[in-house]
């Protein structure tokens, strides 16, 4: 009777950590980046090459600027500035002209 008892619970377990598993490795292993320090200063539009919105599953919600050095800043998305020109790059991303 015990190693019935021992062996359903066993059973039971291994199905319960089967089941978790997959959702966990899915999560672990998206590439992202996260931003924990902001930039407080616009940069010239001229330097940005790139502006993309950090992850969802981030806690703090921000914009990633890349500049024309390949340097990597993090702006909070409330920041006027950063909103600005994410809206301004998206766009002109399909219209092949970039707006000044």
């Amino acid at each position: 009777m015990k190693t019935l008892c021992f062996t359903l619970g066993l059973l039971l377990l291994t199905v319960c950590c089967c089941n978790a598993g997959p959702e966990a490795v899915r999560h672990s292993t998206a590439p992202h980046t996260c931003c924990h320090e902001f930039y407080e200063k616009p940069l010239p539009i001229q330097r940005v090459t790139n502006i993309t919105k950090t992850n969802k599953s981030c806690l703090k919600k921000a914009f990633i600027v890349q500049t024309v050095i390949g340097k990597q800043i993090c702006y909070r998305q409330t920041f006027v500035w950063a909103l600005d020109v994410y809206n301004r790059l998206q766009n002109t991303e399909g219209s092949g002209t970039q707006k000044n």
